[in-house]
């Protein structure tokens, strides 16, 4: 029932968050002796994760879940592999043509299953099917399909159903609905102050589409609904979870919660009690508890002590044995003997290492357990040809554009200085940027001069005289809701950046990446002859197809809409 989070790369000195990602030894020992269940991974290449994956499967003496937060295909976490645009890219086009965005979205899904598989994860943490209808969300943003309950609901059912053939699972987040907040869960408790009807109309009806449509999972939300439990909140509620999700959506999957170690759970109801808490609600797994091993304890002790009874942790077991026999795995479970305090949570008894394992649970043909066996020439199976062009359609479908840079109106760099400004949250944590990468590659070639803002940095006023005699600016602000720091939109280095270049006169035009709501607030600013590009992408598929937009006389940018 418990779920940790490991670094994708293979080598402790690899890895880059130590608080919630253990070394090898400790891992390794949890699988072992804890019977840890699954494994959620971040972080590496996708050829790293392949090996990875195979070395947690040997580890394990539980055959495990392996997951990932790849609500934007396999490449979003792993480089290497495909990665798309942001759901509401999708959403975006659903609302001009429903039908090819349909298509888009189950290939995707078609895809992001194909390539999880190939490197062995066998549990997609997506889609998320929040209506992300308040504009200041910092956590969900792009990350949602769109602001409308219907094309939310189509999009997400056409994802799982995408997965469909295929040994993997799906989850539907963040349940019942963390679209309308605005505040983020990873530092503290976000109240949904709205009515039934309300919910009833907005944010319930993507978890029933996605039920209907099979999804596997549902991931809970950090956030207190005063109308359903104004004591708990959902991921701590059995009003909620038990009654609302378990008898009247009657969904039977798998009840995960959110990350246990985010500030809205862990800051306010204690590492372990939140544990113990979860699973009186009513979730299957926990995921990411903020220590394994009192977690484990504390459960224990709740059910010596009769707190929480045996069959709701059976029914958990069976469940969870039910979704890796899914995924091909073919389990035993073992009885509930008295056995040590950190034994008396059933488990699967002894599972062979290998991630594939035998068929014929019963005479039931129905529920034969799928054998996968990965495709010995699994690296032909990321990032094939034919899938970067759907990634490409995808971005020029979705991209809004007004007017462009002619060559001839640019000035040479020996007559005046060209500036290349690009505003990223963190340029610590951005992994989309590089010297080879469109945004910093083609404007090097027509002459401009980089220069690297983020939101740490001092304000323009401060820092311009560092740039001596540059001008014309080519700005690329690249946007989005960033969990963790608590702010979706416009950082105040990029408004002043703006205001200061809109008086100055010396803004050439504008590129943003990411959240849509950057460009609604900017637009009113922005002089109408001054030319500019939206992506919801921020890849360097996104950056090549946006700058081809702008600069379409550039013979460079071909070489750059090739390459990807």
């Amino acid at each position: 029932m418990v779920v940790v989070r490991a670094s994708g790369y293979l080598f402790d000195h690899q890895i880059q968050y130590p608080i919630w990602e253990p070394p090898a030894e400790q891992l390794q020992r949890w699988l072992q002796e804890l019977g840890i269940g699954g494994v959620i991974l971040l972080g590496g290449s996708a050829v790293e994760l392949a090996l990875r994956s195979k070395q947690l499967q040997e580890w394990a003496k539980i055959p495990l879940l392996i997951a990932a937060d790849i609500e934007e295909g396999v490449g979003q976490r792993f480089a290497g592999a495909t990665w798309f645009p942001p759901p509401m890219a999708l959403g975006a086009i659903a609302q001009n043509d429903p039908e090819p965005a349909l298509q888009y979205v189950r290939t995707m899904g078609e895809i992001t299953a194909t390539e999880a598989l190939a490197i062995g994860i066998n549990w997609i943490l997506a889609p998320v099917v929040d209506v992300n209808n308040n504009s200041k969300n910092p956590v969900i943003n792009v990350r949602s399909f769109g602001d409308n309950p219907q094309i939310v609901s189509q999009l997400a059912s056409a994802f799982i159903q995408g997965t469909r053939q295929y040994p993997v699972l799906t989850t539907a987040k963040h349940f019942p609905g963390h679209g309308d907040t605005a505040t983020d869960s990873h530092l503290d408790l976000p109240v949904l102050p709205h009515s039934p009807p309300r919910l009833a109309t907005v944010e319930l009806p993507p978890f029933t589409n996605a039920i209907a449509a099979g999804v596997d999972a549902i991931m809970t939300a950090h956030l207190l609904i005063t109308a359903w439990d104004d004591q708990h909140p959902a991921t701590l509620s059995e009003r909620i979870l038990t009654q609302l999700l378990r008898t009247d959506l009657g969904f039977e999957g798998l009840i995960v919660t959110d990350a246990l170690v985010m500030g809205a759970i862990a800051n306010r109801y204690g590492a372990d009690e939140a544990t113990v808490m979860a699973v009186e609600a009513g979730a299957d797994i926990l995921l990411m508890p903020v220590n394994p091993e009192t977690a484990i304890q504390a459960v224990c002790q709740a059910v010596e002590q009769g707190r929480i009874s045996r069959s709701r942790i059976q029914a958990s077991v069976e469940r969870i044995s039910r979704a890796k026999r899914k995924v091909g795995y073919h389990c035993q479970r073992e009885g509930l003997e008295e056995h040590s305090a950190a034994q008396q949570i059933p488990s699967l008894q002894n599972p062979p290492s290998q991630p594939v394992l035998e068929s014929g649970l019963d005479d039931d043909p129905a529920q034969q357990p799928i054998t996968f066996q990965p495709n010995p020439n699994w690296l032909s199976q990321l990032a094939q040809p034919t899938t970067i062009t759907t990634v490409a359609d995808i971005l020029q479908a979705s991209q809004i554009t007004r007017g462009f840079l002619a060559l001839s109106s640019i000035p040479s760099s020996s007559n005046q200085p060209l500036r290349n400004l690009i505003l990223v949250d963190d340029l610590l944590a951005c992994d989309f940027l590089g010297q080879h990468t469109p945004a910093v590659a083609l404007p090097r070639r027509l002459g401009y001069k980089l220069q690297l803002v983020d939101s740490h940095t001092t304000l323009p006023s401060e820092v311009v005289d560092n740039f001596v005699g540059a001008k014309t600016t080519l700005l690329q602000l690249f946007i989005r809701g960033n969990p963790f720091r608590g702010s979706a939109g416009l950082t105040a280095v990029a408004r002043a950046w703006l205001k200061m270049l809109l008086k100055t006169g010396d803004l050439q035009a504008l590129v943003i990446y990411g959240s849509p709501y950057v460009l609604e607030q900017f637009l009113p600013e922005l002089p109408p002859e001054t030319p500019y590009v939206f992506s919801y992408g921020q890849m360097p598929a996104a950056q090549a197809i946006a700058l081809k937009a702008l600069l379409p006389e550039s013979p460079t940018i071909d070489t750059f809409v090739r390459f990807i």
